[in-house]
């Protein structure tokens, strides 16, 4: 048998993805197994293997791939040495890996034919809703469809072929464990560990750290060798939510450390009128992942300031170009006492004159404040406003 990965640019949702597929191959009968990922490292090999392997309930002596590092520790050819890890993992299913010559492409020349019909005959004139869309269209695609067809010049059918091969594969035993990866996550007070971006809840009323063992699928908790609960992976793409066994009442309290959305507080902000919507724009075009916090502490300054108020300050911030949440409001403070009780100059060191920094910046143009009034103007900008 054969197996190689190829990266493909596949369209989910209407939207262009860059996915990794991943085949395994039957070089005489001609089967196939395929599946796309967002990544393909070792474990996910592992997985893959695993899932074609027990599917097909057979495995052929040699695995043929190129020479990539997911499988060989060093070497390439006849001469590579396989990774021990993935060698004990290919006694288990009864093959073994085996490395073509660099530049004998050839010896995997069913792989790259699956890949040309991948490009050719799944993908065109099919829309994929999600990965696991895509994925259910790939299995049937490969199982069923492309097992019944003819192949090749002898119009050979694949799932007739495979019943006369299995009798010359290697069969796999009844229970083989699937492949996992081990994790340490600690329990925060409130009874959720975090993993891959979303947070599961713990039975129990302990809060020891946790083993989380990730396997293709699903993972599964386990504290001091007892399984607390098992959860199936959510859907790709689901980020930020908060999951409970099934059958066992939501808790009622929320991770420690769970991102929490700013979209309404976005939204109620901009209802305020179109200068408030106006500075939005400008103050968040850089703000990053720091506009969550930004936007948090400004919903918090709307509720201390009168709509008014609040406007006519982001009007003026927005004149003056000033995206800085302290300036505003220390604007907002101007405009409510007038500029009489309150005052931007802040005590200036005279001393700052003998600095390195400020000798070295006499050479420099000097810069363009025209975009700023005189302090006249000013003035009269803060009586308008009041």
């Amino acid at each position: 048998m054969q197996h190689d990965s190829s990266p493909f640019k596949v369209r989910l949702a209407d939207k262009p993805e860059r996915l990794v597929a991943s085949v395994l191959y039957l070089r005489y009968c001609k089967r196939r197994y395929l599946k796309f990922y967002r990544g393909f490292n070792r474990f996910a090999m592992k997985c893959f293997l695993h899932e074609a392997l027990t599917f097909w309930g057979c495995a052929a002596p040699q695995c043929i791939i190129d020479n990539t590092n997911l499988a060989r520790l060093r070497g390439s050819g006849r001469g590579a040495v396989m990774a021990p890890e993935m060698e004990a993992f290919a006694r288990q299913y009864g093959f073994a890996f085996r490395c073509h010559e660099i530049g004998h492409a050839n010896r995997k020349a069913g792989e790259e034919r699956s890949f040309y019909t991948v490009e050719t005959n799944f993908l065109p004139g099919r829309s994929f809703a999600s990965l696991e869309d895509l994925n259910a269209q790939a299995l049937q695609w490969a199982t069923v469809r492309m097992e019944q067809r003819p192949q090749g010049e002898g119009r050979l059918i694949p799932a007739q072929a495979f019943e006369h091969e299995r009798a010359f594969l290697t069969r796999l035993p009844p229970h083989l464990p699937a492949p996992y990866q081990v994790h340490e996550r600690p329990t925060d007070q409130y009874g959720f560990i975090a993993f891959v971006g979303n947070y599961y809840w713990v039975p129990g009323t302990g809060r020891d750290a946790i083993k989380v063992l990730q396997y293709g699928e699903r993972i599964k908790l386990y504290r001091q060798r007892e399984c607390l609960a098992e959860y199936p992976l959510p859907p790709d793409g689901v980020r930020n939510q908060r999951l409970s066994p099934p059958g066992l009442p939501e808790p009622r309290h929320q991770p420690k450390s769970r991102h929490r959305p700013t979209q309404e507080e976005e939204r109620r902000l901009r209802a305020l009128g179109p200068a408030m919507a106006a500075w939005l724009d400008f103050a968040l075009a850089d703000k990053g992942p720091a506009r969550h916090r930004f936007l948090r502490e400004l919903f918090a300054l709307s509720r201390r300031a009168t709509a008014p108020l609040l406007l006519g300050s982001v009007e003026r911030a927005l004149k003056y170009r000033i995206a800085d949440l302290p300036t505003l409001e220390r604007i907002v403070v101007l405009n409510m006492t007038g500029g009489l009780e309150y005052s931007l100059t802040t005590p200036v060191d005279e001393n700052y004159r003998q600095r390195d920094a400020c000798r070295e910046g006499w050479l420099t143009d000097a810069p363009d404040l025209s975009l700023y009034d005189d302090p006249a103007e000013l003035e009269q900008d803060g009586a308008d406003h009041e």
